[in-house]
């Protein structure tokens, strides 16, 4: 979504009032940038059982239903808005196919017995080793994403989300600092400050990875 097809105050406002053909303009509108923050937070343990056009589905009914929540905060930004729900139906989703199954995904695949960590560090991990691993890949990637995994937790968790919200689901710095509930300078400095750390911990990794 380009600033030259931002929803309109106009379109906004039928939203507030309820109005859900205004709302599925909206979400169309966002829908690409939707999309990106579902592929990028989306757990690859189970992307084959989910599709991002599923969540997507799923977030606008939700939206649908919730509505009414969007119209009593004058301030929402509605792209944010529908964040917070598509992020809300993801959580919903990773609880039902890796926290509530008696088998559980991760545990199928992992050569590691390591507790669930941050899913932030989980999905920075994937992305950053390759991301979408076939089937006949997905162990051997299940080792060097456990193993990046564990160093990202090593880093403090607002300048891991920090990193996610500005590189992988490219919102702006404003939008950053609005999710964060901080001001745009201090999310600026933080990005900064993350991306050098970042690289310091892949460069810490190297040689591992290179084997």
């Amino acid at each position: 979504m380009n600033a030259t097809d931002r929803p309109t105050d106009e379109l906004i406002d039928r939203m507030r009032s309820g109005d859900t053909d205004a709302l599925a303009e909206v979400f169309s509108q966002c829908q690409d940038r939707l999309r990106r923050i579902i592929r990028f937070r989306l757990d690859y343990r189970i992307a084959g059982r989910i599709s991002d056009s599923d969540v997507l589905q799923e977030s606008y009914l939700a939206a649908a239903k919730r509505l009414q929540h969007f119209a009593a905060d004058s301030e929402m930004d509605p792209f944010l808005w529908l964040r917070l729900i598509t992020s809300q139906k993801l959580v919903d989703l990773h609880r039902q196919h890796v926290a509530a199954e008696r088998r559980d995904v991760r545990r199928e695949i992992s050569i590691a017995d390591q507790p669930m960590s941050a899913a932030t560090s989980v999905a920075i991990a994937a992305h950053l080793i390759g991301g979408d691993p076939t089937a006949s890949k997905l162990l051997e990637q299940a080792e060097r994403i456990n193993r990046l995994e564990q160093t990202l937790n090593e880093m403090d968790a607002t300048d891991r989300e920090v990193i996610a919200l500005r590189h992988f689901e490219e919102l702006s710095n404003v939008e950053t600092a609005a999710v964060l509930g901080i001001e745009p300078p201090a999310a600026s400095k933080r990005y900064v400050r993350a991306m050098r750390r970042l690289s310091e911990l892949m460069a810490s990794l190297q040689p591992s990875q290179s084997e």
